[in-house]
Protein backbone atom coordinates (compact mmCIF):
# COMPACT_ATOMS: atom_id res chain seq x y z
CA UNK A 1 0.00 0.00 0.00
CA UNK A 2 0.76 3.96 -0.64
CA UNK A 3 2.91 5.26 2.13
CA UNK A 4 1.54 8.09 3.57
CA UNK A 5 3.01 11.19 5.03
CA UNK A 6 2.10 13.95 7.49
CA UNK A 7 3.67 17.58 7.73
CA UNK A 8 1.99 20.32 9.89
CA UNK A 9 3.40 23.46 12.11
CA UNK A 10 2.93 24.18 15.74
CA UNK A 11 3.18 27.60 16.87
CA UNK A 12 4.42 28.33 20.70
CA UNK A 13 4.44 32.32 22.16
CA UNK A 14 4.52 32.78 25.62
CA UNK A 15 5.54 36.08 27.28
CA UNK A 16 9.01 37.10 29.06
CA UNK A 17 7.48 40.00 31.71
CA UNK A 18 10.01 41.70 34.45
CA UNK A 19 7.96 43.26 37.32
CA UNK A 20 8.61 44.19 41.47
CA UNK A 21 6.29 43.34 43.61
CA UNK A 22 4.46 40.81 41.82
CA UNK A 23 2.39 39.98 44.88
CA UNK A 24 1.40 43.58 45.82
CA UNK A 25 -1.99 44.36 45.88
CA UNK A 26 -1.59 47.31 43.31
CA UNK A 27 0.51 44.49 40.91
CA UNK A 28 -2.29 43.09 38.17
CA UNK A 29 0.38 41.04 36.03
CA UNK A 30 0.29 38.02 37.63
CA UNK A 31 -3.77 38.00 37.75
CA UNK A 32 -3.99 39.64 34.21
CA UNK A 33 -1.85 36.28 33.19
CA UNK A 34 -4.29 33.69 34.31
CA UNK A 35 -6.77 33.53 31.30
CA UNK A 36 -9.91 31.75 31.24
CA UNK A 37 -10.80 28.57 29.43
CA UNK A 38 -14.05 30.29 28.97
CA UNK A 39 -15.88 33.38 29.63
CA UNK A 40 -16.52 33.71 33.45
CA UNK A 41 -14.32 30.48 34.56
CA UNK A 42 -11.90 31.02 37.35
CA UNK A 43 -8.36 29.55 36.88
CA UNK A 44 -7.27 26.98 39.45
CA UNK A 45 -3.42 27.71 40.49
CA UNK A 46 -1.18 24.94 41.84
CA UNK A 47 1.84 26.86 43.45
CA UNK A 48 5.47 24.94 43.63
CA UNK A 49 8.13 26.88 46.15
CA UNK A 50 11.64 26.69 47.00
CA UNK A 51 11.75 26.34 50.38
CA UNK A 52 15.13 28.39 50.27
CA UNK A 53 12.88 31.25 49.03
CA UNK A 54 10.42 30.12 51.45
CA UNK A 55 12.72 31.01 54.14
CA UNK A 56 14.15 34.09 53.03
CA UNK A 57 10.56 35.02 52.23
CA UNK A 58 8.05 34.06 55.60
CA UNK A 59 5.82 36.18 54.39
CA UNK A 60 5.06 34.81 50.76
CA UNK A 61 2.63 32.11 51.12
CA UNK A 62 0.21 34.69 53.16
CA UNK A 63 0.96 37.81 50.46
CA UNK A 64 0.09 34.74 47.70
CA UNK A 65 -3.23 34.08 49.48
CA UNK A 66 -4.39 37.66 49.99
CA UNK A 67 -3.67 38.09 46.25
CA UNK A 68 -6.04 35.51 45.57
CA UNK A 69 -8.65 36.57 47.80
CA UNK A 70 -8.28 40.02 46.43
CA UNK A 71 -8.29 38.03 42.52
CA UNK A 72 -10.73 35.28 43.33
CA UNK A 73 -13.21 36.26 40.81
CA UNK A 74 -10.29 35.35 38.17
CA UNK A 75 -8.25 32.34 39.93
CA UNK A 76 -8.53 30.21 43.09
CA UNK A 77 -5.68 28.40 44.66
CA UNK A 78 -5.29 24.67 44.70
CA UNK A 79 -4.91 24.27 48.19
CA UNK A 80 -1.84 24.66 50.05
CA UNK A 81 1.84 25.45 48.21
CA UNK A 82 4.00 22.79 48.17
CA UNK A 83 7.56 23.48 49.19
CA UNK A 84 10.04 21.44 47.14
CA UNK A 85 13.76 21.68 48.61
CA UNK A 86 15.80 24.22 46.60
CA UNK A 87 18.71 23.66 44.71
CA UNK A 88 20.31 20.50 42.28
CA UNK A 89 18.90 17.97 45.67
CA UNK A 90 15.68 18.22 43.64
CA UNK A 91 16.64 17.24 40.54
CA UNK A 92 18.54 14.27 41.75
CA UNK A 93 15.59 11.94 42.22
CA UNK A 94 12.34 11.83 40.54
CA UNK A 95 10.54 11.98 44.45
CA UNK A 96 9.41 15.99 44.12
CA UNK A 97 8.28 15.51 40.43
CA UNK A 98 5.75 12.64 41.92
CA UNK A 99 4.65 14.81 45.14
CA UNK A 100 3.64 17.11 42.14
CA UNK A 101 2.00 14.77 40.06
CA UNK A 102 -0.06 13.31 43.20
CA UNK A 103 -1.00 17.21 44.23
CA UNK A 104 -2.62 17.46 40.35
CA UNK A 105 -4.38 14.18 40.75
CA UNK A 106 -5.98 15.15 43.81
CA UNK A 107 -6.40 19.01 43.17
CA UNK A 108 -7.72 18.06 39.96
CA UNK A 109 -5.46 20.11 37.63
CA UNK A 110 -6.24 19.94 34.07
CA UNK A 111 -4.91 21.03 30.96
CA UNK A 112 -6.60 24.30 31.65
CA UNK A 113 -5.30 24.59 35.14
CA UNK A 114 -1.65 26.25 36.28
CA UNK A 115 1.19 25.25 38.00
CA UNK A 116 3.05 28.51 39.05
CA UNK A 117 6.60 27.41 40.38
CA UNK A 118 8.79 30.30 42.28
CA UNK A 119 12.16 29.24 42.75
CA UNK A 120 15.56 28.97 41.53
CA UNK A 121 16.36 27.02 37.91
CA UNK A 122 16.91 23.77 39.69
CA UNK A 123 13.17 23.96 41.16
CA UNK A 124 11.46 24.99 37.89
CA UNK A 125 13.55 22.47 35.91
CA UNK A 126 11.94 19.63 37.95
CA UNK A 127 8.43 21.31 38.53
CA UNK A 128 8.22 22.06 34.68
CA UNK A 129 8.79 18.62 34.08
CA UNK A 130 6.34 17.28 36.63
CA UNK A 131 3.91 19.48 34.35
CA UNK A 132 5.26 18.63 31.01
CA UNK A 133 3.85 14.96 31.74
CA UNK A 134 1.29 15.37 33.85
CA UNK A 135 -2.17 15.12 31.33
CA UNK A 136 0.57 15.52 27.92
CA UNK A 137 0.88 19.31 29.50
CA UNK A 138 -0.16 21.76 32.37
CA UNK A 139 -0.59 25.63 32.49
CA UNK A 140 3.65 26.33 33.30
CA UNK A 141 3.85 29.86 34.94
CA UNK A 142 7.29 30.26 35.65
CA UNK A 143 8.48 32.90 38.70
CA UNK A 144 12.29 32.99 38.70
CA UNK A 145 13.89 33.93 41.96
CA UNK A 146 17.37 33.94 41.24
CA UNK A 147 19.93 35.82 37.88
CA UNK A 148 20.57 32.42 36.61
CA UNK A 149 16.98 31.71 36.50
CA UNK A 150 15.90 34.94 35.30
CA UNK A 151 18.06 35.17 31.86
CA UNK A 152 18.65 31.89 31.43
CA UNK A 153 17.25 28.64 32.24
CA UNK A 154 14.33 29.75 33.63
CA UNK A 155 12.86 31.90 30.27
CA UNK A 156 14.04 28.79 27.64
CA UNK A 157 11.85 25.90 26.69
CA UNK A 158 13.39 23.11 28.16
CA UNK A 159 12.70 21.11 32.17
CA UNK A 160 14.45 17.98 33.14
CA UNK A 161 15.92 16.01 36.23
CA UNK A 162 19.15 14.07 36.67
CA UNK A 163 19.24 10.53 36.15
CA UNK A 164 22.42 7.82 35.65
CA UNK A 165 24.56 10.21 37.39
CA UNK A 166 24.43 12.51 34.18
CA UNK A 167 22.58 16.37 34.31
CA UNK A 168 19.14 16.81 33.25
CA UNK A 169 19.17 13.25 31.74
CA UNK A 170 15.30 13.10 32.15
CA UNK A 171 13.19 15.99 30.35
CA UNK A 172 11.20 17.28 27.88
CA UNK A 173 10.74 20.42 25.71
CA UNK A 174 7.64 22.28 26.60
CA UNK A 175 7.51 26.04 26.32
CA UNK A 176 5.96 27.48 29.65
CA UNK A 177 2.61 29.64 29.56
CA UNK A 178 4.37 33.07 31.04
CA UNK A 179 7.46 33.54 32.68
CA UNK A 180 7.32 36.39 35.43
CA UNK A 181 10.52 38.01 36.48
CA UNK A 182 10.16 39.70 39.91
CA UNK A 183 13.48 41.80 40.60
CA UNK A 184 12.43 42.16 44.50
CA UNK A 185 13.63 38.41 44.66
CA UNK A 186 16.98 39.10 43.90
CA UNK A 187 17.68 40.74 46.71
CA UNK A 188 17.71 38.28 49.18
CA UNK A 189 20.18 36.38 47.43
CA UNK A 190 23.39 34.79 48.39
CA UNK A 191 26.63 36.24 46.86
CA UNK A 192 27.62 33.13 45.19
CA UNK A 193 23.91 32.63 43.40
CA UNK A 194 24.41 36.47 42.78
CA UNK A 195 27.23 35.58 40.55
CA UNK A 196 26.71 32.58 39.62
CA UNK A 197 23.99 34.02 37.14
CA UNK A 198 26.46 35.98 35.45
CA UNK A 199 27.94 33.21 33.70
CA UNK A 200 25.78 32.48 31.29
CA UNK A 201 25.50 36.43 30.46
CA UNK A 202 28.85 36.07 29.83
CA UNK A 203 28.44 32.88 27.82
CA UNK A 204 26.04 34.38 25.41
CA UNK A 205 27.83 37.84 24.80
CA UNK A 206 30.89 36.13 23.78
CA UNK A 207 29.24 33.97 21.22
CA UNK A 208 26.42 36.46 20.15
CA UNK A 209 27.44 40.30 21.69
CA UNK A 210 30.24 41.90 21.63
CA UNK A 211 28.86 45.22 22.31
CA UNK A 212 27.35 43.08 25.42
CA UNK A 213 30.40 41.52 26.33
CA UNK A 214 31.55 45.32 26.21
CA UNK A 215 28.95 46.33 28.99
CA UNK A 216 29.72 43.57 31.23
CA UNK A 217 33.36 44.15 31.23
CA UNK A 218 32.76 47.79 31.49
CA UNK A 219 30.25 47.06 34.57
CA UNK A 220 32.20 43.72 36.11
CA UNK A 221 32.90 45.80 39.64
CA UNK A 222 29.07 47.34 40.04
CA UNK A 223 28.20 43.30 39.16
CA UNK A 224 30.13 42.19 41.58
CA UNK A 225 29.01 44.74 44.39
CA UNK A 226 25.60 44.08 43.34
CA UNK A 227 24.31 46.78 41.58
CA UNK A 228 20.37 46.60 41.13
CA UNK A 229 20.27 48.60 37.99
CA UNK A 230 22.86 46.97 36.44
CA UNK A 231 22.03 43.97 36.83
CA UNK A 232 18.29 44.30 36.16
CA UNK A 233 20.29 45.58 32.44
CA UNK A 234 21.89 42.44 31.87
CA UNK A 235 19.17 40.40 32.60
CA UNK A 236 16.74 42.06 30.23
CA UNK A 237 19.27 42.04 27.61
CA UNK A 238 21.02 38.53 28.19
CA UNK A 239 17.15 37.60 28.05
CA UNK A 240 16.25 38.96 24.94
CA UNK A 241 19.62 37.41 23.31
CA UNK A 242 18.26 33.92 24.82
CA UNK A 243 15.06 34.55 23.33
CA UNK A 244 15.99 35.52 20.04
CA UNK A 245 18.08 32.64 19.53
CA UNK A 246 15.49 29.69 20.45
CA UNK A 247 12.87 31.70 17.84
CA UNK A 248 15.52 32.15 14.82
CA UNK A 249 16.43 28.19 14.66
CA UNK A 250 16.61 25.00 16.80
CA UNK A 251 14.58 25.50 19.66
CA UNK A 252 13.74 21.84 20.76
CA UNK A 253 17.52 20.94 19.73
CA UNK A 254 16.76 18.30 16.52
CA UNK A 255 20.16 18.62 15.74
CA UNK A 256 23.74 18.00 16.74
CA UNK A 257 24.25 21.72 17.90
CA UNK A 258 23.58 23.55 20.90
CA UNK A 259 25.10 27.19 20.52
CA UNK A 260 23.90 28.48 23.96
CA UNK A 261 25.61 26.01 25.78
CA UNK A 262 29.25 27.39 25.24
CA UNK A 263 31.47 26.39 28.12
CA UNK A 264 28.67 23.70 29.20
CA UNK A 265 30.04 19.95 27.84
CA UNK A 266 32.88 20.41 30.99
CA UNK A 267 30.85 22.61 33.07
CA UNK A 268 28.20 19.69 33.53
CA UNK A 269 30.28 17.35 34.19
CA UNK A 270 32.26 19.09 36.78
CA UNK A 271 29.31 19.29 38.41
CA UNK A 272 28.89 15.39 38.71
CA UNK A 273 32.28 15.49 39.44
CA UNK A 274 31.79 17.61 42.35
CA UNK A 275 28.77 15.92 43.79
CA UNK A 276 26.64 19.18 42.36
CA UNK A 277 28.02 21.50 45.24
CA UNK A 278 29.58 23.96 42.68
CA UNK A 279 26.84 26.12 41.28
CA UNK A 280 26.11 25.65 37.73
CA UNK A 281 26.99 29.48 36.72
CA UNK A 282 30.24 28.41 38.71
CA UNK A 283 31.07 25.76 36.58
CA UNK A 284 30.01 27.64 34.16
CA UNK A 285 32.26 29.92 34.28
CA UNK A 286 34.93 27.42 34.63
CA UNK A 287 33.93 26.05 31.45
CA UNK A 288 34.20 29.54 29.93
CA UNK A 289 37.97 30.05 30.53
CA UNK A 290 38.57 26.25 29.32
CA UNK A 291 37.35 26.73 26.16
CA UNK A 292 38.55 30.16 26.08
CA UNK A 293 42.22 29.00 26.59
CA UNK A 294 41.45 26.45 24.01
CA UNK A 295 40.01 28.33 21.47
CA UNK A 296 43.09 30.21 21.95
CA UNK A 297 45.63 27.18 22.27
CA UNK A 298 43.91 25.94 18.54
CA UNK A 299 44.60 29.38 17.12
CA UNK A 300 40.99 30.49 16.49
CA UNK A 301 40.74 33.03 19.36
CA UNK A 302 43.60 35.90 19.88
CA UNK A 303 45.81 35.81 23.37
CA UNK A 304 44.49 39.44 24.36
CA UNK A 305 40.94 38.44 23.68
CA UNK A 306 41.57 35.08 25.55
CA UNK A 307 43.15 37.26 28.71
CA UNK A 308 40.21 39.65 28.47
CA UNK A 309 37.80 36.72 28.91
CA UNK A 310 39.53 35.41 31.98
CA UNK A 311 40.04 38.71 33.33
CA UNK A 312 36.49 39.61 33.73
CA UNK A 313 35.40 36.35 35.19
CA UNK A 314 38.22 36.99 37.87
CA UNK A 315 36.39 40.37 38.53
CA UNK A 316 33.14 39.11 38.91
CA UNK A 317 34.70 36.75 41.32
CA UNK A 318 34.70 33.12 39.68
CA UNK A 319 37.03 30.72 40.87
CA UNK A 320 38.22 29.11 37.81
CA UNK A 321 39.95 25.81 39.22
CA UNK A 322 38.62 23.45 41.22
CA UNK A 323 40.56 19.92 41.89
CA UNK A 324 37.64 17.88 40.30
CA UNK A 325 39.14 19.21 36.63
CA UNK A 326 41.88 17.73 37.11
CA UNK A 327 40.38 13.99 38.43
CA UNK A 328 41.23 11.10 36.49
CA UNK A 329 39.90 7.84 36.07
CA UNK A 330 41.26 4.58 37.00
CA UNK A 331 42.07 4.14 33.87
CA UNK A 332 44.42 7.33 34.16
CA UNK A 333 42.19 9.24 31.59
CA UNK A 334 41.12 13.14 32.52
CA UNK A 335 37.42 12.61 34.22
CA UNK A 336 35.93 15.39 33.05
CA UNK A 337 37.05 14.19 29.08
CA UNK A 338 34.35 11.72 29.38
CA UNK A 339 31.45 14.60 29.24
CA UNK A 340 32.21 15.50 25.78
CA UNK A 341 31.05 12.05 25.18
CA UNK A 342 28.39 12.62 27.08
CA UNK A 343 27.62 16.00 25.78
CA UNK A 344 27.45 14.33 22.16
CA UNK A 345 25.40 11.49 23.85
CA UNK A 346 22.24 14.34 24.83
CA UNK A 347 22.21 15.55 21.70
CA UNK A 348 23.05 12.65 19.45
CA UNK A 349 24.36 12.84 16.21
CA UNK A 350 28.14 14.24 15.88
CA UNK A 351 30.02 15.66 18.59
CA UNK A 352 29.61 19.30 18.02
CA UNK A 353 30.99 22.25 20.42
CA UNK A 354 31.06 25.94 20.50
CA UNK A 355 34.38 27.35 20.76
CA UNK A 356 35.10 31.43 20.04
CA UNK A 357 36.73 32.89 17.38
CA UNK A 358 36.50 36.37 18.84
CA UNK A 359 34.16 37.95 21.07
CA UNK A 360 31.00 38.01 19.97
CA UNK A 361 31.07 35.20 17.23
CA UNK A 362 31.46 31.80 18.38
CA UNK A 363 32.38 28.99 16.00
CA UNK A 364 31.49 25.26 15.86
CA UNK A 365 34.20 22.56 15.51
CA UNK A 366 33.42 18.62 15.61
CA UNK A 367 37.03 17.37 16.82
CA UNK A 368 38.65 17.83 20.40
CA UNK A 369 42.61 17.65 20.61
CA UNK A 370 42.69 16.01 24.18
CA UNK A 371 46.22 17.20 24.46
CA UNK A 372 45.69 20.38 24.05
CA UNK A 373 42.78 20.36 26.40
CA UNK A 374 44.47 19.21 29.34
CA UNK A 375 46.80 22.00 28.13
CA UNK A 376 44.60 24.39 28.66
CA UNK A 377 43.04 22.25 31.95
CA UNK A 378 46.97 23.14 33.31
CA UNK A 379 46.81 26.63 32.44
CA UNK A 380 43.74 26.41 34.95
CA UNK A 381 45.36 24.82 37.21
CA UNK A 382 48.67 27.05 37.36
CA UNK A 383 46.99 30.24 37.44
CA UNK A 384 45.28 29.18 40.22
CA UNK A 385 48.58 28.11 41.84
CA UNK A 386 50.05 31.76 41.55
CA UNK A 387 47.12 33.39 42.68
CA UNK A 388 47.48 30.79 46.05
CA UNK A 389 50.86 32.04 45.84
CA UNK A 390 50.62 35.62 45.81
CA UNK A 391 47.96 35.88 48.59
Amino acid sequence: MQSLYQQFQVRFQYPVHFTNGLFKLDNPLFAQTIQPSYPGAIGKVLFIIDSGVALAYPQLEEQIQTYAEANRTIFQLAGSPIFVEGGEACKNTTEWVEKIEQAVNEFGIDRHSYIAVIGGGAVLDMAGFAAAVSHRGVRLIRIPTTVLAQNDSGIGVKNSVNAFNKKNFLGTFAPPFAVLNDFDFLAALQDRDWRSGIAEAVKVALIKDSAFFSFLFENASALATRDMPAMQQLIHQCAELHLNHIAGGDPFEMGSSRPLDFGHWSAHKLEALNGYQIRHGEAVAIGIALDSIYSQLVGKLSAEESDQIIELLEQLGFELYIPELSARTSTGELAVIRGLHEFREHLGGRLTIMLLERIGKGVEVHEINTELMTKAIGILETRKQKTEVNI
